[in-house]
């Protein structure tokens, strides 16, 4: 027997989450949704499935491939516009033809022993099998009542109070032979329960239903998502975790690195080279994703920590979502229920307040307070420059990537075939950086003296000795992690308000300026007290007489 997994959703009840990544691929215990429901279909031997695909659909796809690291065969069935429930399945027709299929839902958790779900429909004789469990709200889910035999009576979508008339309700899991697709118009939004069940059963067709025991949430809201988590961890649904229960409920992945004064109380989970520093404390029911990292003094208890997260030093979270390559900087609080899109940064002691939701790509400056959701604005920060240039911590707010940026506007500020001098300090960071600068500088029409490693006072006075501007790379005196990125005018002074004003604005608007292919721009390295030495660039060496390789 073949499997449908149905993982087409936009899943907007839990946007912010589902702005940027499709439903399915939200992690529980740091595994996608969907990769917890094909491994239990794997379990029961359904190992060939077809998936069904419309929003965010490559995503999905690049992520679980043909299924051979799950040992399954996938194949995927992609709309070009929503179709429902029924109208995605008959969708994946040509596939499913032949035999009795199960469907499923991508984006549900649960370990209901489908064997016995199957081995009934097969017993019944049942054109279509409607997998059932009992629940204490059933008012957001469709209710379905059965006689002493299993035969379905009847359904109610989404009742009131007065209209609810059983506990069990509709899992969205079935079993249905081929001949159903006769009752599933193509090419138009149809629903199972909506349109054709109710058609089946108005001719007497066996339909049937099937009580389930065992685990099932519907993923659906952001409390149910944080309530999986919680679940996983206090083994209320049997589902694989990846890492190893290094004491009772405190699940470790491999590659973590978790410091031995760091303070765990399970049950929680922390995600393959995630790194945890000593004073840090993370309590129950919380997930920390893969590569993230904790700071000394950091709190977190039934949060929810994505890949690729910075959780900077005395923060604090609490009953909170964080979305992926977020950055969260030193002394912010993150409140109960609110949600942080992916890729935002939330400035130092900075508190966004419970049930609030940040959608991706923004910005929380510092001290701010956020009692609102942040949607349509970008709350980006008020300008680049501080006081000690454009400062923050290496590789979380200053990248090469913003060092390129930084250096690209620069150079648009100068004039063409302007030389600009370039320092650094001793650290390996600030080397890496200056690299990135020249790199971006030459791209500008900008020539390039190199001065290396020296002091600040000499980058400055070179920068005057014939220079259009300079740029120091430094570790911040008494901070080490992070880096200042200063600019100099002709002068060797710091820029001038005007001129920040100027380069923050070309930075904003990404206007860069290209040279042309043809032009030639060079990059010397100086020493302070010398003239201009060709053939050294970067670390690299040219026989004398050779032009800079740059």
């Amino acid at each position: 027997m073949k499997a449908v997994v149905m993982a087409g959703g936009e899943g907007t009840r839990l946007r912010p989450m589902t702005s940027s990544m499709p439903k399915p691929l939200l992690p529980v215990a740091n595994r996608p949704i969907m990769e917890h429901v094909l491994r239990l279909l794997k379990r029961h031997g359904l190992n060939e499935t077809v998936v069904t695909v419309q929003f965010l659909a490559s995503l999905v796809k690049n992520y679980f491939g043909d299924g051979e690291e799950l040992g399954m065969e996938l194949t995927y069935a992609n709309e070009e516009k929503p179709l429902g429930t029924a109208g995605s399945v008959k969708n994946a027709e040509e596939a499913l033809k032949d035999d009795a299929f199960l469907v499923i839902s991508g984006d549900a958790l649960t370990d209901f022993d489908l064997t016995e779900l199957i081995n009934f429909h097969k017993e019944k004789g049942a054109l279509v099998t409607v997998c059932l469990t009992r629940v204490p709200n059933p008012l957001e889910f469709g209710i379905t009542i059965v006689d002493e035999d299993g035969k379905v009576e009847r359904f109610l979508e989404k009742p009131t109070w007065g209209q609810v008339f059983s506990d069990t309700v509709n899992t969205g899991i079935y079993v249905m032979e081929p001949e159903v697709f006769d009752y599933v118009e193509p090419d138009v939004p149809v629903d199972w329960s909506g349109d054709v069940f109710p058609q089946l059963m108005k001719e007497g067709k066996p339909i049937y239903g099937y009580v389930a025991e065992g685990y099932w949430e519907d993923v659906g809201t952001h409390e149910s998502y944080v309530k999986a988590q919680a679940d996983v961890l206090e083994g209320k649904v049997d589902v694989d975790i990846d890492g190893f229960e290094i004491s009772p409920g405190v699940w470790v992945a491999e590659g973590a690195e978790v410091h031995p004064d760091a303070v765990l109380r399970g049950p929680l989970y922390i995600g393959d080279y995630a790194k945890v520093e000593a004073g840090a404390e993370i309590r129950e029911h919380t997930v920390v994703g893969s590569n993230v990292v904790v700071k000394s003094g950091a709190f977190m208890h039934k949060a929810v920590v994505h890949d690729n997260v910075y959780v900077g030093p005395h923060s604090n979270l609490r009953g909170c979502v964080v979305g992926k390559n977020t950055d969260i900087m030193r002394a912010a609080r993150i409140e109960d229920g609110a949600v942080i899109g992916d890729e935002c940064l939330i400035g130092e002691e900075s508190i966004v307040q419970g049930n609030v939701r940040v959608y991706p790509f923004k910005t929380i400056e510092a001290g701010a307070f956020v009692n609102t959701s942040v949607i349509w604005e970008s709350r980006g920060q008020a300008h680049l420059f501080g006081a000690r240039g454009v400062s923050g911590i290496l590789n979380v707010e200053i990248t090469p990537e913003l060092a390129v940026r930084l250096a690209g506007a620069y150079a648009t500020t100068l004039k063409k075939g302007s030389t600009v001098t370039t320092a650094r300090d001793h650290s390996r960071g600030a080397r890496a950086l200056k690299r990135a600068v020249i790199s971006a500088l030459q791209a500008s029409a900008i020539d390039v003296r190199d001065l290396e490693n020296v002091p600040l006072p000499v980058a400055r006075q070179q920068t005057a000795r014939g220079s259009a501007g300079g740029i120091m790379i430094r570790t911040t005196p008494g901070v080490p992690d992070s880096v200042d990125i200063m600019f100099f005018d002709g002068q060797g002074a710091d820029l001038s308000q005007a001129s920040q004003r100027k380069l923050d604005r070309v930075f904003a608007r990404q206007e860069y300026r290209r040279a042309f292919p043809a032009r030639s721009v060079t990059c010397t390295s100086r020493p302070a007290s010398t003239t201009p030495t060709p053939g050294r660039c970067c670390g690299t060496s040219t026989p004398p007489g050779s032009p800079s390789p740059g």
